[in-house]
């Protein structure tokens, strides 16, 4: 990785930042909104990590394909697996929530740990526009999770169904803080000083079926080193108040950013449809 994490610091990091300024108008714009207590000199702080970061991911989603699994197993350390199979074991499914945060696609790597030889993860994606570049991402994380994980966004129902008709035990990995256009179906909640429209996917399949739903806390514990706890939002989704496990993903997400948040992918425009500043 040093190479890696070299062609990162001298070449990637310049480059987009400050040759390609890479939506710097709109990633100042995000932070200063979500963060209106921090000063100028801090704000540029966390601009310059997050820069770093995001050169840093680039190589390490390119270093995740050829990694031994024992390399692997000491860059994304999962901290309390034994759980998480016996939530899937129980509800048969257990949805992992997670936001853009730290290295959110070695979170496949989990499928090479579990103990349940019949545990399988699934990935949920959204087609890229370009097919070489949708092929290589497909590529890149079946091979930590395995053939057949990658599980299209549009056709996601129907994947659900059978994989729920084949009765065995299964995580989810759902991303959940993508902007959200207006026509589609969210719910409203306050988070980093906007109120901000999140999809309610996750929730609405685990009530259909009865999966438990986690929160992915991804910390960074050095460069290159991630640990992720995951922790239960409900393992009784029926129950829950209309709209209760979407906002308390924002909720546990937005406490995530704050503890680093340089982590965190502020180049999205997240708040495109939602600019209401609360």
């Amino acid at each position: 990785m040093w190479a890696l994490y070299g062609l990162a610091d001298y070449l990637l990091y310049p480059l987009i930042y400050y040759v390609a300024r890479y939506r710097l108008k709109l990633v100042r714009s995000n932070m200063r909104t979500a963060f209106p207590d921090k000063s100028e000199a801090e704000l540029k702080t966390i601009e310059r990590k997050f820069y770093h970061h995001f050169a840093d991911i680039m190589v390490e989603i390119v270093h995740g394909y050829r990694a031994s699994d024992a390399e692997m197993a000491e860059r994304f350390v999962p901290l309390n697996l034994p759980d998480v199979e016996r939530w899937a074991e129980q509800n048969q499914g257990c949805i992992f929530m997670l936001g853009h945060f730290c290295n959110w696609e070695w979170t496949a790597d989990v499928q090479k740990r579990f103990v349940n030889p019949e545990m399988q993860h699934y990935n949920v994606y959204r087609r890229l526009k370009s097919k070489s570049a949708d092929e290589a991402m497909n590529e890149l994380r079946e091979k930590r999770s395995g053939e057949g994980s990658n599980l299209e966004k549009n056709t996601l129902l129907r994947h659900i169904v059978r994989i729920h008709k084949a009765g065995k035990p299964f995580t989810l990995g759902l991303i959940s803080d993508q902007k959200v256009a207006p026509d589609k179906q969210f719910i409203w909640t306050p988070f980093l000083h906007h109120n901000t429209s999140f999809l309610d996917g996750g929730e609405n399949l685990a009530k259909k079926f009865g999966y438990a739903v986690t929160y992915v806390h991804m910390v960074q514990v050095s460069r290159g080193h991630y640990t992720a706890r995951v922790d239960l939002i409900t393992d009784k989704p029926a129950e829950t108040e209309p709209g209760y496990i979407t906002k308390e993903f924002a909720r546990r997400l937005e406490a995530n950013i704050l503890e680093q948040p340089e982590m965190w992918l502020w180049t999205h425009n997240r708040w495109k449809y939602c600019k209401e500043i609360v």
